[in-house]
């Protein structure tokens, strides 16, 4: 029988240094990421991504803003803000808002023991499988697993094929050398991560015409 002593032992040994934090999350050096979003070449917005690690515990904030402008008349616009809250390597709470074009989404998640309890506003309250992580899609690890839509809480399951590395453009004129992935089913897009796991850039079809992520230097 464990006593209670030794629960506390191997209950810390499962917490993490800040360096083995790093070691097992992609935080990117300087704690942010950043993308532009282009359709067709021109600017619709942005995907910002600010980390803040603190002891073994780290917090994700992120902002995305896009608008689709003709003419000077605004079509289209995005809001979305997340937090994500890690316990070691364990997502172990979610907050979201989005306003797609006016339609307002909200997902909230809480670890309770040994699962995440997701609500939002596609279904009802489900604990998500163990392997599922929030598609935020700074954390390549999502793709081994299903996926919490954090728009609207949904499950996802696409299916992921690695394509090779290729080199893709990034803000400012630069490039980035890469692995691409491939996803099909519920998801349709292709995602790219550097040689250090970290997020290296997005590309899907909407509406006929390509979408890009390009990562800021």
């Amino acid at each position: 029988m464990i006593g209670r002593r030794g629960m506390l032992v191997g209950g810390a040994a499962l917490l993490l240094s800040p360096q083995a934090l790093r070691a097992a999350l992609p935080i990117p050096p300087g704690n942010r990421l950043g993308f532009d979003i282009l359709r067709r070449g021109s600017k619709l917005g942005t995907h910002m991504l600010n980390f803040e690690p603190s002891g073994d515990g780290l917090t994700v904030r992120v902002a995305v803003e896009l608008a689709f402008r003709i003419a000077g008349i605004t079509l289209y616009r995005y809001r979305h803000s997340a937090v994500e809250r890690w316990q070691g390597d364990r997502v172990v709470a979610l907050d979201t808002r989005t306003d797609d074009n006016g339609a307002r989404h909200e997902v909230t998640a809480r670890r309770d023991n040994d699962a995440l309890w997701v609500q939002g506003s596609k279904g009802p309250r489900y604990a998500a499988p163990a392997d599922a992580l929030p598609a935020s899609h700074w954390n390549q690890r999502e793709l081994d697993g299903p996926w919490i839509n954090t728009q609207d809480g949904a499950l996802l399951r696409p299916q992921v094929a690695a394509r090779g590395d290729e080199t893709i453009p990034a803000a400012g004129g630069s490039s980035i050398r890469a692995r691409r992935f491939a996803l099909t089913g519920p998801v349709q897009l292709d995602m790219f991560y550097d040689e250090r796991h970290q997020w290296a850039g997005l590309s899907f079809i909407k509406g006929g015409a390509p979408v890009r992520y390009e990562r800021q230097g």
